[in-house]
């Protein structure tokens, strides 16, 4: 028994080729029920993101499982070839495999280390996989110390904390200068993606009144339908400046939208209370010269890239220790497996050993005639005691080899010396019919 994972990911293979990969929510429970179904998967997690397209299983055979799960990645869309996918994909088993989902689960594979939906994501395909029934004994104890890897790591370091984006610097910054942004009003300028990013921010960071203007009216419409905000038409933003807190400009003019006159005015209507203005845009939008006035605290994106190449690096130390916590928990889940492998032939060994003891039981007491229940019990006592003193060592053995690598060849050789064979089958049997009935 080993756990497997094939996959691709923002390293490995190109955005257009993830998205055709990438397995939708509404798709995930027939995926999974082919998964498992798949030749030489015996339980299977597909996770799914942006990023990522993984396959996670658990198998007899190491090499006919990678080489299983590599076909079935090909087949998870239908306009894609094997040559187009297969370079793409890295195959990992064992400990491999199993620090790369510890890896992942605490943002350390991620684009952005330290990036906070990856836990979630794990967590949602592990539930996916929970409820279509694709995940065993191993999957679950595997994924769900992963999740707990990922919990530790972001309890334990700093690798989550600090900025890390332009849009979310921005929020940092005005956290500083305003002690309580639940009671600011924030106005958007320009609705594109560092724009909407910015509001989504914000949002998160406790502001309750957004604005959103943006040339196109109809493109402010939808933005501040998608984040409760109130749209602007761009010809009167200047006025609503007035009431603005904080001001974000994210447009892709060319030239100055926002001029020293501009936010005079604004001030002088807001009697002088101070106003936060952050130029996100490329080239600048806001100009420079309004820094210079009283109350206007005015923020290039220059000013806040510096900022996050600070952060960057300090996550990136904080990944170091990240590292190490994952290092320390992976032996566990290892030996843990290792001695899934010797539990069969420990539980077939006792159950032959006691078949054996009552058959021997019946025949010398078939022979012995009328005994007292005193003398009964005398003699299953007797025999009772000589079977486990026999099995004792072998016992012990097995389970003190069940974490070295000699593990399987111990189990192995247990299963010839007493010859198991039938026993295991008729286990694995039972097993098969029970999860039949419960599914």
């Amino acid at each position: 028994m080993n756990i497997v994972a094939v996959g691709l990911n923002h390293r490995t293979a190109p955005v257009e080729l993830r998205e055709r990969l990438a397995v939708t929510e509404a798709r995930l429970p027939e995926a999974l029920a082919r998964l498992k179904r798949w030749p030489g998967i015996d339980e299977g997690v597909i996770l799914s993101t942006c990023n990522r397209v993984e396959l996670y299983a658990v198998v007899k055979d190491t090499e006919l499982g990678l080489e299983s799960l590599s076909e079935y990645m090909v087949t998870i869309a239908a306009d894609v070839s094997p040559g187009e996918v297969e370079p793409h994909l890295y195959r990992l088993d064992g400990a491999d495999a199993i620090k790369h989902l510890f890896r992942v689960a605490a943002s350390l594979d991620s684009m952005v280390i330290g990036e906070p939906q990856i836990l979630g994501q794990v967590k949602e395909a592990f539930e996916a996989a929970l409820a279509g029934k694709s995940t065993g004994v191993v999957l679950n104890k595997v994924v769900k110390k992963a999740i707990s890897v990922g919990k530790r790591v972001r309890t334990e370091t700093g690798i989550a904390e600090n900025a890390v984006s332009v849009s979310y610097a921005a929020v940092e910054l005005a956290k500083k200068i305003f002690q309580n942004l639940a009671e600011k009003t924030v106005l958007l300028v320009g609705a594109g993606e560092m724009g909407k990013l910015a509001a989504r921010h914000f949002i998160s960071a406790g502001v309750c009144r957004v604005l959103i203007t943006n040339r196109n009216y109809d493109r402010a419409l939808d933005v501040a339908k998608r984040f409760n905000a109130l749209p602007v038409p761009f010809d009167e933003f200047h006025h609503e400046m007035a009431g603005a807190d904080i001001v974000v400009c994210a447009t892709a003019a060319d030239s100055f939208v926002i001029g020293p006159e501009d936010v005079q005015r604004a001030l002088h209507s807001r009697r002088n209370r101070p106003m936060f203005l952050i130029d996100i845009s490329d080239p600048r939008n806001i100009d420079p010269a309004v820094g210079t006035l009283d109350n206007a605290y005015l923020y290039n994106i220059d000013d806040l890239q510096g900022q996050v190449d600070m952060n960057i690096e300090q996550r990136l130390r904080e990944a170091r220790n990240a590292e190490d916590i994952v290092r320390a928990e992976v032996p566990s889940i290892v030996m843990w497996m290792k001695s899934l492998e010797v539990v069969p032939t420990i539980v077939a060994l006792r159950h032959r050993a006691n078949e054996i003891q009552r058959a021997e039981i019946e025949r010398i007491m078939a022979k012995l005639g009328d005994l007292s229940p005193r003398q009964r019990a005398l003699v299953e006592e007797l025999a009772a005691a000589i079977t486990n003193k026999l099995l004792h060592s072998p016992l012990i053995a097995l389970k003190a080899e069940a974490d070295s690598p000699n593990g399987s060849l111990f189990a192995e050789t247990t299963q010839r010396l007493f010859d198991l064979e039938k026993e295991l089958q008729r286990m694995s049997s039972e097993s098969s019919s029970e999860q039949g009935r419960r599914e």
